[in-house]
């Protein structure tokens, strides 16, 4: 314990305590999840010894590690592929979704029209909309980043469209009445404020691009046109090979949950000296 903490626990009991729990809150936010991960594991391991249960069926988590490092070469170079198809479909995402909410925070006639349309293709399934895909893009690449695209791009602009309608309106009047062009209310009221709507959308864009570039490699992988993950679990699922096929989902989940890592990372870079959700808050 150093001399500053001593002196606190010495002058400020109240102080002390708040000091102790943030500390334990820092700790406990990354040994707790650690700690019922390696539980998970090891009762998934113990399942497969207790049971006999042979490995093409499930297999143990070590066999999954092993697979894992002996099909690297096939399975990050499948990673990559599906990658390429995720960042270029969150890329595409953030410019249509963002320059359509800009469309629409200009003219609510504009959002009333085509906003419904943004709707119908987030709520229709997108193994429904491949086939007919399939029939009007004859390049494979274009039809994989346009199914991934559909999937990312509702979030960004949804919330993007909310920022920029919830500037405060005594903000922009005040703009108004200081003689601000549209343009300027844009760049230096509306976009500042929408911020960390967009940012929000971006980290559920970020996760629902890969799910998007997965599912679309699903389907076509189906036909043997597809060389990402999913045509490497199909192929897995189909010769019996259980510790490839949960190689190739646990490499997925850890892609997954990086990139809302990077995108959360991100997020508070751009936040944390002006934005309350990312200032330290006091208690």
């Amino acid at each position: 314990m150093t001399a500053i903490e001593q002196t606190v626990l010495t002058l400020d009991p109240e102080e002390a305590g708040r000091v102790r729990q943030e500390r334990l809150e820092r700790i406990g936010r990354w040994v707790l999840p650690l700690a019922i991960m390696i539980l998970a594991i090891w009762l998934w391991d113990r399942v497969c010894v207790w049971n006999e249960i042979p490995k093409y069926i499930l297999p143990r988590p070590g066999v999954v590690l092993q697979t894992l490092y002996d099909d690297a070469g096939l399975l990050f170079s499948s990673l990559l592929v599906t990658l390429r198809i995720t960042f270029l479909s969150l890329v595409l995402a953030v410019i249509g979704g963002v320059g359509l909410a800009v469309l629409f925070a200009q003219s609510k006639w504009v959002e009333m029209s085509f906003f419904p349309f943004a709707i119908v293709l987030q709520v229709t399934p997108i193994v429904a909309i491949f086939p007919l895909i399939n029939i009007y893009v004859n390049n494979q690449t274009v039809k994989l980043l346009l199914c991934a695209w559909i999937v990312a791009f509702f979030p960004i602009l949804s919330n993007t469209t909310l920022g920029l309608n919830s500037v405060d309106r005594n903000l922009r009047d005040m703009f108004k009445l200081n003689g601000a062009t549209r343009w300027q209310q844009l760049r230096y009221l509306r976009l500042p404020a929408a911020m960390p709507y967009f940012l929000g959308g971006l980290k559920i864009a970020g996760g629902l691009s890969l799910i998007g570039a997965v599912v679309a490699e699903f389907v076509a992988g189906a036909q043997g046109q597809s060389s990402g993950l999913a045509s490497r679990i199909i192929e897995a699922g189909y010769r019996l090979n259980a510790p490839r096929l949960f190689a190739a989902l646990i490499l997925i989940s850890l892609t997954g949950i990086l990139i809302f890592l990077v995108l959360s990372l991100v997020s508070h870079l751009v936040l944390r000296r002006w934005h309350e959700s990312a200032l330290k808050q006091e208690r």
